[in-house]
C-alpha cells in the first residue's frame, strides 16, 4: 500500500495536479454516460456547404488544383509499386509492414489481430487496447489517409486520373463509419488527419468530374462533424496528452476553419485553433529547438505540421505569433545537427510509430531531407539537399529560401532538451543527457549513439510497438535497448501502465567542451531514485579529434549493495567486425563482455536481431575504450 501511495504521489508530483483532477473527471464523464451525450452518434445528414459555393470560394491552399501545378515529372517505379499495391488491396502500415488487406476492406478490421470493431459502438466505449482486439493503431492506419499523396503523386506523375479512385475510398469510409461510432472515432488526432488529407485530395482534384455532388455532401458532412468532435474534445489533447497529438488537432482547427468558412462553427475553429496551436507550439517545442517528446520521428511530425501551418497562413495573408516562426526554425537546425548527411538518417531515438503523414517523395521513410528542405525552405533558408526538393514543390515553397545554411564540424549543445552532438567529416556521437519537466517515453539518459559514413555502429533498438507484452514493451522504452548503464535488470526508472514512467531521472551537470585535440563531454544524471534517492551516474565521454577512437567512463555513486552496474552496446548484425571495446574496473582490472542477442526495431512493428555487448562489474565505475576499425 504504501508503495501504490508511493507512485501516486510521484505520478502527481510529475504531471501536475491539472492533469490528474482533468483524467479523473474525464473518467467521470466517461462512465457516466455525459461524455457520450457530448458526442452524438450518427447525427442525421445536413447539408452545411454545397460544392459549388465551396469551389467559389477565395481562401487558398498550397495550389488551386491538378492543372495549376508545374512540377518536374519524375516517374518513378518504387511509386508505381506503390500505387499498383494499393490497387490490389496491399497496404504499407506504418511505412514498414505490407499488409494485403483486400479490395473490399471493412476499415475496422485489425490486419494483425483480426480482430473486428463493432461500428454501432460509441467511441466512448471503444478501449485504446485490449488483449482480444490488439493494438487499434493498426486500424487506424489506413483510416487517416496518408496513402492518397501516393495515389496523388503516381496520377500527377505519371499522367493519370485516379480521382475516381480516391473519391471511391473516402465515401466508403464514410458510409462504414456512422459519426461518433467506432474505433476510427476514438482518436482526435487521427480524425485531424484523415481531414487534411481529404482537404488536399479535394483540392487537387478540384476540378474532376467525380467530385460531384453527391461526393462533396458526403465529405463535408464528415468533415463538419470530424472537427465538430476535435474541438469539443481538445482538452484531452490539450491537457491529458500534450504532444503531437495536440499540435496537429489546434492546427486542423484552424485550417478547417480557414478553408471551410461557412461550415457552422468555423470562425471559432479557426480563431480558437490559432490561438490554442500558438500556445502549443512555444509549449512544446523547446527554445533551444528540440521536442517535449524527446523523439526525433515525433519531432519531424511537428516540422511537416509547422510547414502546413505557416505555407497555408501565408497563402492566405495571415501570420501566427513570432513564436511559431522562431520554433519552426529552431527545430530545423536541431534536427539537421543531428541529421547524417549521407543517407538524411537520425538517430533512432525516442517513440517511433512510423508517422510520416504527409509522404511526398520517394524517400526512405528513415531519410528526412525532404520534410527538412520543406521546412527550411518556410522560414526563408535553403538547406542544401538538392535531391530532396519534391516535398517544397508540393508545397510552393522552394523559391522561398534566400540563403543556405548547414551543420560545420565541430561541437553542439542543446541542453533544454538535453541533447549533444560532435559532428566530424562522415562521424556523428550523438548523446543524451537530459532532465525531465514533460512526460518522457523511454529510461535512456545517458545513451549513445555513434555513427560513421552513414551506418550506425552503437543504434539505439527502437520502439516496436507501444500496445504489446508487458516484457517486451519494457525491454523497447527501458534501458535495456539503449547504450547507457543499467543496475542490474532495474530501468533508470520505474515503469508504469502504459505510457508512464514513475521517479523521472533529472541531469544534475552535463557539458560539452573543445580541447586541443579532444572533444570532451561530462554528464551527470540522478537515477534509479525508487531504489536510493542518492544514486547517480556519471559518463564521461573522449573522442579523439580525427580518429575513430572513444574513451568512456561511467561512475556510480552509491551503487546498492548487491545489485552490479551494467554497462551496455548495441550493434547492428555484422559491426562486432568493426567495432572493438576493452573495459578495465574501477582498479583496472579487465572486464570481460558478454555478448548475446538483443532486439532492434527500425520500422514501428517490425524488429530484427541485434548484437548486445554487456560489461558488468560489483565495483562503481567502468572505463571502456572504443575503436573502430
Amino acid at each position: 500500500m504504501a508503495g501504490k501511495l508511493r507512485k501516486i504521489a510521484n505520478l502527481v508530483s510529475n504531471m501536475g495536479a491539472r492533469y490528474v483532477a482533468y483524467r479523473v473527471q474525464h473518467e467521470v464523464m466517461r462512465r457516466s454516460g455525459m461524455l457520450k451525450k457530448k458526442f452524438p452518434a450518427a447525427p442525421a445528414f445536413v447539408q452545411y456547404l454545397t460544392l459549388a459555393d465551396w469551389k467559389k470560394q477565395p481562401v487558398k491552399f498550397f495550389f488551386d488544383d491538378k492543372e495549376s501545378l508545374n512540377l518536374p515529372k519524375t516517374p518513378s517505379e518504387g511509386l508505381k509499386e506503390r500505387f499498383d499495391n494499393l490497387k490490389k488491396g496491399k497496404f504499407l502500415l506504418f511505412n514498414s509492414i505490407l499488409a494485403d488487406l483486400g479490395t473490399d476492406y471493412d476499415w475496422v478490421t485489425n490486419p494483425d489481430s483480426k480482430y473486428k470493431y463493432d461500428v454501432n459502438k460509441h467511441w466512448t466505449e471503444i478501449p485504446d487496447y485490449s488483449k482480444e482486439a490488439g493494438d487499434i493503431k493498426y486500424v487506424w492506419e489506413k483510416s487517416r489517409f496518408s496513402y492518397l499523396y501516393d495515389i496523388i503523386r503516381y496520377d500527377y506523375h505519371f499522367d493519370q486520373d485516379c480521382s475516381e479512385m480516391v473519391f471511391r475510398d473516402i465515401t466508403a469510409w464514410i458510409d462504414s463509419n456512422p459519426v461518433n461510432c467506432g474505433p476510427n472515432y476514438r482518436c482526435s488526432q487521427e480524425m485531424s488527419l484523415r481531414v487534411l488529407n481529404w482537404t488536399f485530395a479535394l483540392n487537387y482534384y478540384h476540378n474532376s468530374k467525380h467530385l460531384n455532388d453527391m461526393v462533396f455532401n458526403k465529405i463535408q458532412y464528415a468533415i463538419y462533424w470530424h472537427m465538430h468532435h476535435v474541438y469539443n474534445n481538445i482538452n484531452f489533447s490539450r491537457i491529458a496528452v500534450r504532444n503531437n497529438h495536440a499540435i496537429t488537432e489546434t492546427l486542423t482547427l484552424y485550417i478547417a476553419g480557414l478553408l471551410y468558412p461557412t461550415l457552422p462553427g468555423a470562425e471559432i475553429w479557426k480563431k480558437k485553433g490559432k490561438d490554442w496551436f500558438e500556445q502549443e507550439v512555444a509549449y512544446q517545442v523547446y527554445d533551444d529547438g528540440t521536442y517535449l517528446q524527446f523523439s526525433m520521428n515525433y519531432h519531424r511530425v511537428v516540422g511537416q505540421l509547422l510547414t502546413w501551418g505557416i505555407t497555408i497562413a501565408d497563402q492566405n495573408k495571415e501570420k501566427f505569433s513570432q513564436a511559431v516562426y522562431s520554433r519552426a526554425k529552431r527545430s530545423f537546425l536541431f534536427l539537421r545537427t543531428c541529421m547524417n548527411d549521407e543517407n538524411g538518417f537520425l538517430p533512432n531515438y525516442g517513440a517511433n510509430d512510423g508517422a510520416l503523414f504527409f509522404r511526398l517523395s520517394d524517400a526512405d521513410y528513415r531519410d528526412y531531407r525532404p520534410q527538412l528542405q520543406a521546412l527550411a525552405a518556410v522560414i526563408g533558408t535553403e538547406a542544401k539537399l538538392t535531391s530532396s526538393n519534391e516535398d517544397s514543390l508540393w508545397y510552393g515553397v522552394f523559391e522561398n529560401a534566400r540563403k543556405t545554411w548547414q551543420p560545420a564540424n565541430g561541437i553542439y549543445s542543446f541542453p533544454i532538451g538535453g541533447y549533444y552532438v560532435i559532428r566530424e567529416p562522415q562521424t556523428i556521437t550523438f548523446i543524451k543527457c537530459g532532465s525531465y519537466k514533460d512526460r518522457p517515453s523511454q529510461a535512456d539518459n545517458l545513451h549513445i549513439d555513434i555513427w560513421h559514413k552513414g551506418e550506425n555502429l552503437l543504434q539505439d533498438a527502437g520502439s516496436y510497438k507501444y500496445n504489446t507484452d508487458d516484457a517486451t514493451i519494457r525491454y523497447f522504452s527501458g534501458t535495456a535497448s539503449h547504450n547507457t548503464v543499467m543496475l542490474g535488470n532495474n530501468d533508470q526508472m520505474l515503469k508504469g501502465g502504459r505510457f508512464i514512467w514513475y521517479f523521472w531521472t533529472q541531469c544534475k551537470a552535463a557539458e560539452l567542451k573543445e580541447v586541443n585535440d579532444q572533444y570532451i563531454f561530462e554528464g551527470t544524471v540522478k537515477a534509479y531514485s525508487y531504489l536510493n534517492g542518492n544514486i547517480t551516474h556519471k559518463r564521461t565521454l573522449t573522442k579523439q579529434k580525427g580518429t575513430l577512437k572513444w574513451h568512456i567512463k561511467d561512475e556510480i555513486n552509491r551503487l546498492p549493495a548487491g545489485i552490479a552496474m551494467q554497462q551496455l552496446w548495441h550493434l547492428p548484425m555484422g559491426a562486432d567486425k568493426k567495432v572493438k571495446f576493452a573495459a578495465t574496473d574501477i582498479n583496472g582490472k579487465k572486464v570481460d563482455a558478454r555478448k548475446q542477442d538483443g532486439w532492434f526495431s527500425s520500422l514501428y512493428g517490425k524488429k530484427e536481431k541485434d548484437i548486445e555487448y554487456v560489461f558488468s562489474s560489483d565495483a562503481n565505475t567502468i572505463v571502456t575504450d572504443i575503436d573502430i576499425k
